[in-house]
């Protein structure tokens, strides 16, 4: 095999993977996809190639793999087994939260890491892990250059009244404003659209990345001019633990009036809310959505009201709409969820195409709707790689 490129994407429980060959004259090629999961608990390798063909599907010692690190391990150890002497290149690795300072994908060094260690409160669901990655990748591959590839970046650059927060100058100061996350699956999806619907591609366009974490993004001739999404993950759309907008004062009551902790609000507002929260049920909606208890009835129907709510909101910050897109887990493959959701946006002029709805598109409204209608799958992968390649001169 060629050299390559690895691409790690790293939560709680998983170390997601993808090793891209040195690109040709037609750019990256994935070589293979796969995930370490149950980290800690029952851990799991498994891999595919680009073909879906199985590489890798393999129980591994709970033991040994308690953390992200011996994950990293177990990963290379894989890696070498299957690829021999081929060279990595660099590794590429999503970052969520880059702050206000780093706008762009960033070479990483020792330094930049502690920066953005200062940023973990602001995404503690995944910046922790994003970061041990990198330690680790550090520690056992030293001499291999890391870029870190932030989901903020992409937001930059906003119109001033999409990023600031009603708060004292002497508080924003301290880096709070509005950033959006999701970023590197709406460069993604601005990047492909000339290509697969170039007819909307220069213009108003809102990209609904629904997934576990929700959001959506208004783009004007590609560019991202506002977001659900604020200055943490837990803004904007219902998600499958995250609330998404929610009172200022109901955090106020949780502390003053029933007297939870602050560590107590975190859990509650990242790991216990959301889908989960209103069903009691569930945080997956393939698991809600044919339900028939009620509670899992209305959590499907409140992600469906706050998403077709938030369209509207950025209908109108764009001006209008020529375009929308469905992407991310939820958005590429549940059909009644878009159906849902475009019933409800109807009166911007939305006209669905059941049939093409339900083939997954890429087209799925119907010639005469005002308003053309897609979805496209997101990779954020590939965009990772793409940068990866462009700062370490590989292309």
């Amino acid at each position: 095999m060629n050299d390559y490129a690895l691409v790690l994407n790293a939560g709680s429980s998983s170390l997601k993977f993808c090793v891209f060959q040195r690109p040709q004259q037609e750019g990256w090629r994935l070589a293979a996809r796969g995930q370490i999961e149950g980290i800690g608990t029952a851990p799991r390798l498994s891999a595919k190639d680009d073909g879906g063909k199985s590489l890798a599907d393999e129980r591994l010692d709970a033991g040994s793999v308690r953390d992200g690190r011996a994950a990293v391990d177990v990963l290379a150890a894989w890696l070498r087994a299957r690829y021999g002497g081929a060279r990595v290149l660099g590794v590429g690795h999503r970052v969520v939260h880059g702050g206000a300072r780093f706008t762009s994908p960033t070479v990483v060094s020792r330094q930049l890491l502690a920066e953005l260690a200062e940023l973990i409160p602001l995404a503690p669901l995944h910046q922790p892990y994003n970061l041990a990655a990198i330690e680790a990748v550090f520690e056992r591959l030293p001499d291999v250059p890391q870029v870190a590839c932030f989901d903020t970046s992409f937001h930059r650059g906003q119109p001033a009244v999409a990023e600031v927060l009603p708060l004292p100058l002497d508080l924003r100061q301290h880096g709070l404003q509005r950033y959006g996350f999701h970023g590197l699956s709406y460069e993604y999806i601005a990047s492909v659209l000339p290509s697969v619907a170039p007819e909307m591609a220069g213009g108003r366009v809102i990209v609904a990345h629904l997934g576990s974490g929700a959001s959506l993004c208004a783009l004007k001739e590609g560019r991202s001019v506002d977001s659900t999404l604020g200055f943490t993950a837990l803004d904007g759309l219902c998600m499958g633990t995250r609330p998404g907008t929610l009172d200022p004062g109901v955090v106020l009551y949780l502390f003053q009036s029933l007297n939870l902790s602050p560590k107590d609000v975190e859990a509650l507002l990242y790991k216990k809310s959301g889908l989960l929260g209103i069903s009691g049920i569930s945080n997956d909606m393939r698991d809600l959505l044919y339900r028939s208890e009620p509670e899992a009835r209305l959590a499907v129907e409140y992600f469906v009201y706050r998403a077709a709510r938030e369209i509207g909101a950025l209908a109108a910050v764009l001006g209008g709409v020529d375009g929308l897109v469905f992407t991310a887990g939820i958005g590429e493959n549940s059909a009644e969820i878009r159906r849902r959701i475009c019933m409800a946006s109807g009166w911007l002029g939305v006209e669905l195409d059941a049939e093409e709805n339900v083939g997954h598109g890429p087209r799925i409204s119907t010639r005469q709707s005002r308003v053309s209608v897609w979805v496209i799958p997101t990779n954020e992968e590939l965009m990772i790689a793409r940068h990866t390649g462009t700062l370490l001169g590989l292309r």
